[in-house]
């Protein structure tokens, strides 16, 4: 690497590196930022160089342990490569799109205009190709989260219907009633209600739990939503309804 500039990947800025010490003890800043990238040099500059910025950076290395973080509803922002192990970034994106509207950019070496377009097209907030200035990238962020208005989304409860989840407590409610569920149970009712009105597939459900698709043959999902449905609906009541060959779909309020 030469002084100030990161080779084939992107041009930073000088002395990057001593700002890692600087900022130890800085207050926890106010805006965090999920980078999903197998670059793990590039990631270490990029969350240093965000430090100075009031950001604080979380490095996934591959598709699926990137989704599985991005679901967890803790990030305003998703940076996004594209050619990333296990599950590819467009992959990625498409399955946060069908569930959430968490600004994403993604940044990566496939610059050519039909990559560009298949990436806006599928969702994405900003297309940045490799390499880049890290100051236009910071100027894009914060355009971005200024057109989404993203302030850290709201955590804390998922309701939908009567059925209740706090997400900082870890704990369910069915008509104001605790209901005891393990952490599986919880996991997986929280991304079906996140989804409500809205299939989401087994390998889509596995990916996040298991950071892997389903094999055919895996009956543990299925244990899990049978389990669900025992504690949460009550007499003809349905509201996990299972989609045959595909996945779950959990009953959104207005449907009956």
């Amino acid at each position: 690497m030469v002084r100030g500039r990161i080779i084939g990947t992107v041009d930073w800025v000088p002395g990057i590196k001593a700002v890692k010490q600087a900022h130890t003890n800085a207050k926890e800043q106010s805006r965090s930022i999920l980078l999903i990238d197998d670059d793990v040099a590039l990631c270490t500059l990029m969350a240093e160089f965000f430090a100075e910025h009031d950001f604080r950076v979380e490095a996934v290395h591959d598709g699926a342990g990137g989704l599985a973080s991005a679901f967890q509803g803790k990030h305003d922002l998703v940076l996004l490569d594209v050619m990333l192990p296990v599950v590819d970034g467009f992959h990625v994106l498409q399955r946060l799109r069908q569930r959430t509207a968490m600004p994403v950019i993604m940044l990566t070496a496939r610059g050519a205009q039909q990559d560009r377009i298949a990436g806006l097209d599928a969702g994405a907030d900003d297309y940045i190709a490799k390499p880049f200035a890290p100051h236009e990238l910071l100027a894009r962020v914060r355009a971005v989260l200024r057109r989404t208005g993203a302030a850290r989304p709201a955590a804390g409860h998922v309701v939908v219907s009567d059925i209740e989840l706090n997400t900082r407590t870890r704990e369910v409610r069915r008509a104001k009633i605790p209901v005891t569920v393990t952490s599986f149970e919880f996991d997986i009712l929280d991304i079906l209600m996140r989804s409500a009105g809205h299939v989401v597939s087994r390998d889509e459900l596995a990916t996040v739990l298991y950071n892997r698709e389903a094999t055919p043959f895996e009956r543990s999902i299925d244990v899990h939503i049978s389990h669900l449905r025992r504690k949460l609906e009550t007499g003809d009541r349905t509201l996990i309804r299972t989609v045959r060959g595909v996945g779950y779909l959990f009953v959104a309020a207005d449907e009956k």
